[in-house]
């Protein structure tokens, strides 16, 4: 495949709001060993990529500087080493940056087929939530069938792929969110029941449900010491983001008294090493219900790749349900 010298991108021209990413042009990056290098043809747009814009979410240093951190696409290049695919092929990858650009790089093992029959704006949207959900639900929280699970932010990119996945384990499947549409909606996906926190005290609502074996929060802040509350005997809480704040005031007791387990983590600094392994539990167990149509992203806007400032203050307004992209190619 012939490769240009440059091309389009958008970087971040300084820590700031929406305004401040840009079109810019720049060099086509090479793939080094175990890479490949995608020509992207959609991107997906996260909120780690507003926090990376905002100046509180810096890139690994061997990392691309443009943001990004999910694209679909066709392999234009490959490094020494690569095995299992090729040139031409499809795929939908986890990226470490750059995403928001006509090529990005990745590890060769970080990248997955695109599922059958799925249009390349939907396989854009995949690898942020379902690697951040498979790892932070399953191989971190545990979560098996007949449990019942309550997802924060229901309605959001990982909310949705969370009820999708604990939908087919076999979960039962509790939810918050803001609107009466977008319980509507997560109902709609599987959720036993949405509930909207402007209205109801999730806390009391699930402890008529018996309590919460398993809590998915991205929010923090005080909603810490009510999910101690709102968990059941031997509860599991998983922590992934901080909405609210990451600092909150919280009365351990109850931790040792309930025998609480909380855990959490982030997907950008892990190892490559560490994020192979997820895509490896993906394609093993996720992937054959994507190929069936069993799952799938919901999908909420389509921005083209030079409206990268239109998609982040959308995002950021939080009336969106479900995945926002850019199309680049």
């Amino acid at each position: 495949m012939s490769l240009p010298s440059e091309m389009r991108a958008i970087e971040i021209a300084e820590p700031g709001g929406p305004e401040v990413l840009r079109e810019t042009r720049v060099k086509v990056p090479e793939p080094g060993a175990g890479q490949i290098l995608i020509a992207v043809e959609y991107a997906g747009v996260n909120r780690p990529d507003a926090l990376q814009r905002a100046g509180k979410y810096a890139p690994p240093p061997e990392a691309s500087p443009l943001p990004g951190l999910e694209a679909a696409g066709t392999i234009a290049a490959v490094g020494p080493g690569v095995t299992g695919c090729a040139v031409g092929d499809k795929v939908t990858a986890l990226l470490p940056g750059g995403g928001y650009a006509e090529y990005a790089l990745t590890q060769a093992d970080h990248a997955l087929p695109v599922p059958e029959g799925m249009a390349m704006d939907r396989a854009a949207a995949l690898c942020e939530t379902f690697f951040t959900v498979w790892s932070n639900v399953v191989m971190r929280g545990r979560l098996t069938a007949g449990e019942r699970f309550l997802i924060h932010g229901g309605s959001s990119g990982i909310g949705t792929t969370a009820i999708q996945i604990a939908r087919e384990l076999g979960a039962r499947v509790f939810v918050t969110a803001g609107t009466e549409e977008k319980c509507a909606a997560c109902v709609e996906l599987g959720a036993e029941r949405a509930i909207n926190y402007r209205e109801e005290d999730f806390v009391e609502v699930m402890r008529e449900e018996g309590g919460a074996d398993l809590i998915l929060d991205m929010v923090g802040g005080d909603y810490i010491a009510r999910n101690f509350k709102t968990l059941a005997n031997d509860g599991r809480l998983v922590q992934i983001a901080f909405l609210q704040a990451p600092v909150a005031e919280v009365n351990f007791a109850v931790l040792m008294t309930k025998r609480l387990t909380m855990t959490g983590s982030t997907l950008r600094p892990q190892s490559n090493e560490a994020k192979a392994v997820i895509a490896a539990e993906l394609r093993k167990h996720v992937w054959p219900w994507l190929d069936a149509g069993k799952i799938g992203p919901v999908m909420d806007s389509e921005f083209a790749l030079e409206e990268a400032a239109k998609a982040h203050a959308l995002m950021e307004r939080s009336t969106h349900i479900g995945k926002i992209v850019l199309k680049v190619g």
